[in-house]
């Protein structure tokens, strides 16, 4: 449910190829990307934020993957979700036992 890109996932994979199959044709790498973007009409810092995706997607670099990272934020907002109720249960489990010291014995 993230916001939807602006490119298609085609356009992305073809700039970031691109890049990679121009890159010794530049004397540095963003040359090649400032080249790039400009022939596919995005700005050269969205394309340089693709090719470091594609690099840590392919272990060129470190970090961690999208798919790792996706299944973080998964974890992360499961880890919040679980508190959450954990706090719900604690102060209803506190509300019963004091409910049941008031009470009046018999």
């Amino acid at each position: 449910m993230g916001r939807r890109s602006r490119y298609s996932a085609e356009v992305r994979e073809r700039a970031v190829r691109l890049v990679m199959e121009s890159e010794s044709h530049h004397g540095t790498q963003w040359a090649t990307i400032t080249s790039v973007a400009s022939k596919i009409g995005c700005s050269a810092e969205t394309l340089r934020k693709w090719v470091r995706r594609a690099e840590r997607d392919s272990g060129k670099r470190a970090g961690l993957t999208t798919a790792e990272r996706d299944r973080l934020k998964e974890l992360e907002r499961e880890n919040r979700e679980l508190k959450r109720a954990n706090e719900i249960l604690r102060k209803a489990s506190a509300f019963f036992a004091q409910a049941e010291l008031d009470r009046r014995p018999k």
